[in-house]
């Protein structure tokens, strides 16, 4: 939950937007609270427009989804209470970083991607569209042509253009 919580604040929908709280069934009144408590929450948040934030939506889902992500979040225990394979065992706070510093990038490039699905852009364009810094796209587009996932498709003047490839 911290990590969706996290994802929806980088997103700018807002972290408020997902709420968790485990009550027992005999805590009745707690659980009464709760609920006036997060419907107050949602109705000072006002209504969601999900078509006004696809990109971000889709870069969050696409991020959830990364293979990346998935593995962190599998290997918690271990690397946390366990150890690696040299005994060594992550302060959950590291870990934390580490994880939100993965989910981080793995954002970034699904915002790059969904800014290039439609059509070619430019560094310039895809920062436009994103709301990324220039250099944080010309580092996520070299790291997604790397793994084949985004080229150079061509050039309007001197301006290269590149487009996501089919996966």
């Amino acid at each position: 939950m911290d990590l969706v919580r996290n994802l929806l604040h980088m997103s700018g929908i807002g972290s408020d937007r997902v709420q968790l709280r485990w009550v027992s069934s005999a805590e009745g009144k707690l659980f009464a609270d709760y609920v006036t408590e997060i419907t107050d929450l949602t109705e000072s948040l006002g209504p969601f427009d999900p078509n006004k934030f696809e990109l971000p939506l889709g870069a969050v889902e696409q991020t959830l989804n990364s293979a990346r992500i998935r593995w962190l979040m599998g290997l918690t225990r271990q690397l946390t209470e366990q150890g690696n394979v040299y005994q060594e065992k992550l302060q959950k706070e590291n870990y934390q970083k580490l994880v939100h510093q993965a989910a981080e990038e793995e954002f970034e490039k699904a915002l790059v991607l969904g800014a290039l699905k439609e059509t070619p852009r430019s560094v310039q364009g895809i920062s436009e569209v994103t709301g990324l810094p220039v250099y944080t796209v010309s580092l996520r587009l070299n790291e997604l042509e790397r793994v084949g996932k985004a080229e150079l498709s061509g050039y309007e003047g001197s301006t290269p253009k590149f487009m996501v490839l089919a996966a």
